[in-house]
C-alpha cells in the first residue's frame, strides 16, 4: 500500500486535503492540526480545507477505522451511544484535542526560542515575515488574536509562538487557545459535513465529485484578508527582541 502511495505521489498532493484522508485516514488527520500550529514549518498545511472535506468523508473515515468512535465512547462508559451526530461529535472532540496541544507546543517554543527564530536564516519552510506579521496581528488584538488567528492560514502557526516571545499568562493563553480551537474545528468540520448532505438530498449534487473547486475556494475566502493585509500594509522592520 505505502510502495503503490509513494509511486504515484507528487509535492502538489500535499496542498489536496483529499491526500491525507484518503490515504492516512484520521490518524494523518489529527497530525495535519496538530503540525499546522505545532510546528512552524507545518504553516503550508491546509488546514480550513482539510477539515471542511474532513466533515464530508466523516462517514467513511469512521467505516474504514471502525472501532476509533467506540473506543472513545466506552472511556466515558458511552460505548453503547452510536449514530452520526455522535460519531462527528467525538472526530470534532479529537481533532481540537490535536490542535490545541498543537497550539501549546507552539507557545512553549515562543517561550523557550521565541526570541532567537528573529535572528535564524530563511529558508523554504521558514520566512521571518511570517513571524512577523503574527506579531503585529497579536498586538493589535491582543488575547483575542488566539481565537481569530485559528481562522487564518499562516497566522494561525505563528501566533501561539509570538504569545510565548510575549510571555502571555498560561491560563489566559489556555482558555484563548481551547475556545479558538473548538469554534474552527466545530465550524469547518460540521459546516462540510451537513452542508454535504443538505446539498445532496435537495439537488443530488455530491460535493465529493467538484473537491477541487471547494477548497479553491475555502482557500481564497480564508487567505483573503492574509492577502489584502500583504497588499495594503506597508513595509515594517521586525520587532524588538523581548
Amino acid at each position: 500500500m505505502l510502495s503503490l502511495i509513494l509511486l504515484d505521489f507528487h509535492w502538489g498532493q500535499l496542498l489536496q486535503p483529499q491526500f491525507y484522508i484518503q490515504n492516512g485516514g484520521l490518524w494523518l488527520l489529527l497530525f495535519v492540526v496538530f503540525a499546522e500550529t505545532g510546528l512552524f514549518a507545518g504553516f503550508f498545511l491546509p488546514g480550513d480545507s482539510l477539515l471542511f472535506v474532513a466533515g464530508i468523508y466523516a462517514h467513511e473515515m469512521e467505516n474504514n477505522q471502525p472501532g476509533i468512535t467506540y473506543q472513545f465512547l466506552k472511556l466515558f462508559g458511552l460505548g453503547h451511544i452510536r449514530n452520526e451526530l455522535v460519531d462527528l461529535t467525538v472526530l470534532w472532540l479529537l481533532i481540537s484535542i490535536c490542535g490545541i496541544l498543537g497550539n501549546m507546543v507552539g507557545y512553549w517554543t515562543g517561550r523557550k526560542v521565541g526570541p532567537a527564530m528573529y535572528n535564524w536564516k530563511e529558508n523554504f519552510l521558514y520566512k521571518r515575515k511570517y513571524l512577523v506579521q503574527a506579531d503585529e496581528f497579536y498586538q493589535k488584538h491582543g488575547g483575542g488574536a488566539i481565537v481569530i488567528a485559528r481562522f487564518l492560514p499562516i497566522i494561525r502557526t505563528f501566533a501561539p509562538i509570538v504569545a510565548g516571545i510575549v510571555r502571555m499568562d498560561r491560563k489566559k493563553f489556555m482558555f484563548y487557545n481551547i475556545v479558538g480551537c473548538l469554534a474552527w474545528v466545530f465550524s469547518m468540520l460540521f459546516a462540510g459535513h451537513f452542508l454535504q448532505k443538505w446539498i445532496y438530498e435537495a439537488w443530488g449534487y455530491n460535493l465529493k465529485d467538484h473537491l477541487e473547486v471547494i477548497v479553491l475556494g475555502i482557500v481564497f475566502v480564508t487567505t483573503l484578508p492574509v492577502i489584502l493585509k500583504l497588499l495594503s500594509g506597508k513595509k515594517q522592520n521586525p520587532p524588538t527582541q523581548p
